[in-house]
């Protein structure tokens, strides 16, 4: 079973990957068979390449993103977070996710399944 201080880390490493728009080492953070579902409950990738090509295109369509851990919750092997991205869109738009994270982790660190909530009424645009 990881650690709280395991699962802390891996959520600053998901926020760091993320925001550095770096697929390879978004998809390193997880497990060869890892599920990611985002949002939920359509948006379903299995395994570590699917899930770096949904990164991939997500980070093709935009300028900048930065990913915020606004809350973390470890408990066990899970690590509930509460994030805000804000994105730059093409043209200077500026998009901002706000929703909740569930995350499974492996003692080694790794993310073997995550499910993302968040929906039409939690992006807004400034």
């Amino acid at each position: 079973m990881p650690t709280a201080a395991v699962l802390r880390q891996a959520m600053a490493r998901y926020a760091e990957a993320a925001s550095s728009r770096d697929a390879d080492k978004y998809a390193a953070l997880f497990t060869l068979d890892a599920v990611q579902v985002d949002p939920y409950p359509s948006g379903v990738h299995n395994g570590r390449e699917e899930i770096r090509a949904f990164i991939q295109t997500s980070f093709d369509a935009c300028e900048t993103m930065t990913f915020e851990v606004e809350e973390c919750h470890p408990v066990a092997d899970k690590a509930a977070i509460r994030f805000h991205i804000t994105l730059t869109l093409e043209g200077g738009a500026t998009m901002h996710i706000r929703g909740v994270e569930i995350f499974t982790i492996t003692d080694d660190g790794l993310i073997s399944a995550v499910d993302a909530y968040w929906g039409e009424e939690d992006v807004t645009f400034a």
